[in-house]
């Protein structure tokens, strides 16, 4: 996902559904960041529990595919 603003950051939406929990979130989380290259960007919260969260990571020349979670 692109928003066009910054063409010096790539961006990553993930939505984490409310039955992973908080331990487990950041887990998966922390494997994105450090073998990925990605940054938390932001976090939304929802009323039902479940998270859209943004990842981050400056542009590169060769790329790592987009993370998902499987849950």
């Amino acid at each position: 996902m692109t928003d066009g603003a910054d063409p010096d950051w790539e961006y990553a939406p993930l939505r984490i559904p409310a039955d992973v929990s908080r331990n487990n979130a950041a887990a998966q989380l922390t494997l994105h960041a450090e073998f990925g290259g990605w940054e938390l960007a932001r976090v939304v919260r929802y009323v039902d529990g479940s998270r859209r969260v943004t990842l981050r990571r400056r542009r590169r020349v060769t790329a790592v595919p987009l993370p998902g979670l499987s849950v």
